[in-house]
């Protein structure tokens, strides 16, 4: 990637006055920024915030969508309503969707058929939970992710991912892999995606989350195959996350 890509999920936070005060001061510290910056915000503040991102260099994300193109399906949000409303990405498959709503492997490549035939990025999230690091399963629980992914797409539609590397003992917990723990997953990631598009491999981003924040952006982004940050908590506080787009920035 020539630009990192540092996304904000919002989670289940936001109001109408917060989210005003939030989006404008990122819209203005990310202006000069050598980075992409994505909100990735909850459903009912996508026209709000895409109202107010409108025109700038900051882009427009949900928080994931249905695995159906329209129907009788209460409750759910199609691509094509993301799309309608500006979004530009949309986060797939999060641990949390996969802890409290049962998503399996499957749900989350149907949810990626759906992004991509609206034309939405798909950010998937990858990663162990810390009985499994503690196993040492974490490359064969986060590949198989991946090829229960990859498996269900061409080249061209694998080229249009992005991965998001997210150790689950570390979202929302204040624990941080250490960049070079994270940048050995992220390796062995990077490896998988050689083995299956061999030089076009560096069309896909793979993003690091999990308690990312202004103290430890700049060290993982240092790392040679972190292309950037899903960022929880931390994007919910405009000069924290301004300061991790900097850091994205290489400043």
């Amino acid at each position: 990637m020539a630009r990192k890509l540092i996304a904000a999920n919002w989670k289940m936070n936001g109001s109408l006055g917060n989210n005003a005060a939030l989006a404008q001061r990122i819209v203005d510290g990310a202006a000069s920024l050598a980075c992409e910056v994505l909100l990735c915000v909850p459903y009912p503040y996508l026209g709000q915030v895409g109202g107010l991102l409108a025109g700038s260099r900051v882009a427009l994300g949900a928080q994931d969508l249905s695995e159906h193109d329209a129907g009788a399906y209460t409750g759910e949000v199609s691509a094509a309503m993301l799309k309608d409303v500006g979004c530009s990405h949309v986060v797939v498959g999060h641990s949390e969707r996969r802890k409290y709503h049962g998503e399996s492997d499957a749900l989350v490549l149907a949810k990626v058929h759906r992004a991509q035939a609206a034309a939405l990025v798909p950010i998937v999230c990858v990663g162990e939970s810390r009985e499994q690091r503690e196993a040492g399963d974490t490359e064969r629980v986060v590949l198989g992710q991946i090829e229960a992914v990859f498996g269900g797409l061409d080249d061209a539609a694998a080229r249009r991912l992005v991965l998001a590397y997210e150790p689950v003992w570390a979202i929302g917990t204040g624990l941080a892999a250490t960049p070079e723990m994270a940048q050995a997953v992220h390796a062995s990631i990077r490896g998988a995606l050689v083995a299956r598009l061999g030089d076009e491999a560096g069309a896909v981003a793979i993003l690091y989350g999990g308690s990312v924040n202004a103290d430890n952006a700049a060290a993982l982004f240092a790392m040679p195959d972190i292309d950037g940050a899903l960022v929880g908590g931390a994007s919910l506080d405009a000069e924290a996350f301004i300061s991790i787009c900097v850091a994205g920035s290489g400043r």
